[in-house]
């Protein structure tokens, strides 16, 4: 019979302050690719709508997306 997730992981169990998990993530961080190096956030830029072209949306959909609020409103 195979053996299950649960029959080959280790439990380790949840960390139990926010302290524990930044030292869990401090000790992990050295084996995640790219983590030495941040890169810096990108620049928000809007298209302009004239460059928006060939986006095709179901009437329905339109109808939705219109309907909701903003965020933060």
């Amino acid at each position: 019979m195979p053996k299950t997730v649960k029959d080959v992981t280790q439990h380790t169990p949840e960390p139990e302050s926010l302290d524990e998990l930044r030292r869990d993530c401090a000790r992990m961080a050295p084996h995640w690719p790219g983590a030495r190096t941040p890169r810096p956030a990108p620049a928000r830029r809007h298209t302009p709508l004239s460059a928006i072209h060939g986006v095709s949306v179901p009437a329905a959909s339109a109808r939705l997306l219109d309907g909701m609020s903003e965020y933060g409103d």
